[in-house]
């Protein structure tokens, strides 16, 4: 903002107190207990509501027997006021929070396939004790996760595959399972499948997000491949039956529940469990914020009960 735009801004005639006066008095249902809540006497809240009243020209009360009661624009003005204490309040707790050194931005890498609603519910909670900090969540598959931290585009990671160099400790378990559409050919085969059974068909992938990815890795040698970027079109697809794939458990519940996947019957590749580990670019200069949220984080997933031991 500008000198001279700060030169014409008009100064407010009314305190804070009195507009907290004025609240306590709407709140304690009259002068004399909202001087007790305030720890005032009864004649300076009366002045500071009057002094209120007269300054903008207004009537907030009216007074019905022993009872000061609200007129309509009483009502406008203690809504605003709320407001406006609520908003001073919140002022305050930043700026607490930012000469604690909290931290303005966290960026967190994902690994696709910790939970996303798992996630929601850890950034929310986060964002009711920092609702100033802003979040960047960055979705990342395979080596994609480690590489966010190792070139700084990360201060946290949920990953599957450990940084080599960087502290990470076991955060949970997903349940990976190969899945296809129950009209699909493979289901129709009635018998435990073989690796040769799947080399037939197509196979549906997410693409490692790391810069150096290696296309061969972790995937099948199969003549048919689609290769997405994001989960939920590998879902949208093996759904529809245009292919299988190996997909967490806890992100096709839905899909299982209404019979659009099906688990497929493998005789030896079946179910995977995939470790899922907490990690930090920089442990030891990890700012508040990120170490609260990493706790969060874990608590969050203790709740939640998903980590298998298997």
């Amino acid at each position: 903002m500008s000198t001279k735009s700060l030169s014409v801004m008009r100064l407010p005639h009314i305190s804070i107190e009195q507009w907290r006066c004025l609240i306590a008095v709407v709140e304690a249902g009259g002068y004399a207990r909202a001087a007790e809540v305030l720890h005032k006497s009864q004649s300076s809240v009366t002045y500071a509501v009057q002094k209120l009243e007269s300054t903008l020209q207004v009537k907030a009360f009216e007074i019905q027997g022993r009872k000061a009661r609200l007129t309509p624009t009483g009502e406008m003005l203690y809504r605003r006021a709320r407001l406006l204490l609520e908003d001073a309040d919140a002022i305050e707790r930043a700026a607490s929070r930012v000469s604690a050194g909290w931290e303005a931005e966290i960026s967190i890498a994902v690994e696709i396939l910790f939970p996303t609603w798992l996630m929601f519910q850890c950034l929310d909670r986060f964002g009711q004790e920092s609702p100033q900090t802003r979040i960047e969540w960055f979705e990342t598959v395979l080596d994609g996760t480690p590489e966010a931290l190792r070139t700084g585009k990360a201060d946290l990671a949920i990953t599957g595959i450990v940084p080599p160099g960087l502290p990470a400790e076991h955060l949970t378990t997903v349940r990976v399972m190969p899945v296809a559409n129950p009209d699909h050919e493979l289901h129709r085969l009635g018998r435990p499948l073989e690796y040769r059974d799947l080399r037939k068909h197509r196979h549906i992938i997410v693409r490692d997000t790391s810069a150096t990815r290696d296309k061969k890795a972790l995937t099948l040698d199969v003549a048919r491949r689609w290769t997405v970027s994001n989960m939920a079109t590998s879902i949208g697809a093996v759904s529809r039956g245009y292919g299988f794939s190996w997909l967490a458990e806890e992100k096709i519940r839905t899909e299982l529940r209404n019979g659009e996947l099906k688990e497929l019957p493998m005789r030896d590749m079946n179910q995977r469990s995939q470790p899922l580990y907490l990690a930090f670019a920089d442990r030891a200069g990890a700012g508040p914020g990120t170490l609260r949220l990493a706790e969060i984080i874990k608590e969050e997933v203790r709740k939640a009960g998903i980590s298998t031991s298997t």
